[in-house]
């Protein structure tokens, strides 16, 4: 069994002051994701024994960028989907396993009065058929921020943030058509009327503290890798950024 993890950070050096490290030794990830690790190449010295590391910054410095931390040396690396407007913000690293591909993603946020939502559109579109092509191959396992909470049972406060960055019906809308395309929320798979758990809190108004939160980090498998999961979960109790880490476990080689 393989046990895949992944984290926002929200600034790798700051979540390392506040404990990463701790997490990542304790939980012994098979493959550890993250994302907004908002660094530029050399900021950070990493060398862990018993990982390869695989690191996709963003052009601009202190904004976004991804990572995955793997115990099994890949077939293949790629960074970004192959899309000069797209590759421009370091939000994409697939990694190619003989049985599968391992995507993290860190998802456009379509900010505040929807600034950024029509991109985010574009975007949507762009990365689903990266997926498709994907999965025609082989199996695929995207994880990371998806900056979308799918159905209200994701989110504390429906009625308020219908029409906010992140809840809004075209990124719903979105969501559904990739999962109607051939993929399952794993942890909605295993849990499908779980209330009240969350994977980000804002740092505002004591959200955390009130459990006011959106599920918005994902795993999210091809079909075809269904009968081979164990068990999702989202670490609500790992505090060193916004988000808490998310896990899936599954029976792949």
């Amino acid at each position: 069994m393989k046990k895949l993890i992944s984290w926002n950070v929200n600034g790798l050096r700051a979540c390392m002051e506040k404990g990463f490290m701790d997490f990542f030794n304790e939980i012994d990830a098979d493959i550890f994701c993250l994302q907004e690790i908002k660094l530029s190449e050399g900021q950070l010295d990493w060398n862990r024994e018993g990982y390869y590391a695989y690191w996709n910054y963003a052009k601009k410095k202190g904004y976004s960028g991804t990572a995955i931390f793997s115990k099994q040396e890949p077939i293949s690396v790629s960074y970004g989907i192959g899309i000069e407007e797209h590759d421009q913000e370091g939000r994409v690293i697939t990694l190619e396993f003989p049985e599968f591909y391992m995507v993290t993603c860190y998802t456009p946020n379509s900010q505040n009065e929807l600034a950024r939502l029509d991109y985010r559109m574009k975007w949507e579109e762009d990365f689903r058929a990266y997926l498709l092509g994907l999965k025609e191959k082989k199996g695929v396992i995207l994880t990371g921020d998806l900056n979308v909470a799918h159905k209200e049972i994701d989110l504390k406060n429906p009625k308020t943030n219908r029409r906010n960055a992140g809840f809004t019906d075209e990124e719903r809308e979105k969501m559904t058509q990739l999962l109607e395309a051939g993929f399952v929320d794993t942890f909605r798979y295993f849990y499908p009327e779980q209330e009240n758990i969350y994977s980000w809190w804002s740092y505002r108004f004591k959200a955390r503290e009130k459990n006011a939160g959106w599920r918005i980090d994902y795993f999210i498998v091809s079909e075809d890798l269904k009968e081979k999961l164990v068990d999702a979960k989202i670490h609500t109790d790992i505090f060193g950024s916004d988000h808490c880490p998310v896990e899936l476990d599954i029976e792949i080689s």
